[in-house]
């Protein structure tokens, strides 16, 4: 039995809210990813970590993980719709490609040996590296996922493109990190029984899988509800 375009769009808005409905409103998964996010970065900052990455590298990329592909995807999501979402006061300055763009040139320029260095042995090096860390990262997944629901088709699609452009410059990184033949840190002494190569090799690892793997999560994530919304019926 085939559905009129009013009956099948009444049977919608009972199992979807309207975006009236839903935007503006902090739903309680969101409070709970909102907690998860913050608990993260108690866990990256306040832990052994940061004591850890002035001699292992593996911590400090480890730190670097927690902030961009655990506490800004949670924080983003706990935000993105409620009346706290910068995307729909502001849409214009939150596109998902230069936001993508900007954290690729924010990553890559904390990892060149120079700045690196800066952000292991000052405390305050540290401090604006985690920072923009964060806000590169919260960035990139809020103009993927913030604004109104349901999301325009646009805003889904640059999504896809920004967390994948992510996900393949973080994998890039990190398989460049972990297959060098020699140490990209002078400074580097190793850690422990690690050289300073094996040391590096473990990190450029971490880097390849947790960033790699959450951002391209993300756009998949996306490209299924695009999908979705392309097979919706139209009136």
């Amino acid at each position: 039995m085939k559905m009129t375009a009013t009956e099948y769009r009444t049977q919608e808005q009972q199992l979807s809210p309207s975006t009236e409905e839903t935007t503006g409103q902090v739903v309680p998964v969101q409070r709970w990813l909102l907690l998860a996010g913050l608990v993260s970065l108690l866990i990256a900052w306040l832990g052994p970590l940061p004591r850890l990455a002035h001699q292992a590298f593996f911590a400090h990329m480890t730190m670097h993980m927690l902030v961009v592909a655990v506490a800004a995807p949670l924080i983003s999501l706990a935000l993105a719709g409620s009346r706290f979402d910068p995307v729909i006061r502001w849409p214009v300055f939150f596109a998902p490609i230069p936001a993508s763009v900007a954290e690729l040139i924010i990553v890559w320029a904390w990892h060149a040996p120079g700045l690196h260095h800066v952000a292991r042995m000052s405390i305050w090096g540290l401090v604006a590296e985690q920072g923009s860390f964060l806000l590169a990262g919260i960035a990139v997944w809020i103009s993927a996922f913030g604004g109104t629901f349901p999301r325009t088709r646009s805003r889904s699609a640059a999504g896809v493109v920004g967390l994948l452009l992510t996900s393949m410059h973080m994998t890039l990184l990190g398989a460049l990190l972990a297959l060098a033949p020699r140490s990209v840190y002078a400074h580097h002494q190793g850690y422990g029984s690690l050289s300073a190569l094996q040391d590096q090799h473990l990190g450029g690892a971490i880097m390849l899988v947790a960033g790699g793997i959450v951002y391209l999560s993300g756009g998949v994530w996306l490209t299924v509800d695009l999908v979705r919304s392309e097979r919706q019926p139209k009136e």
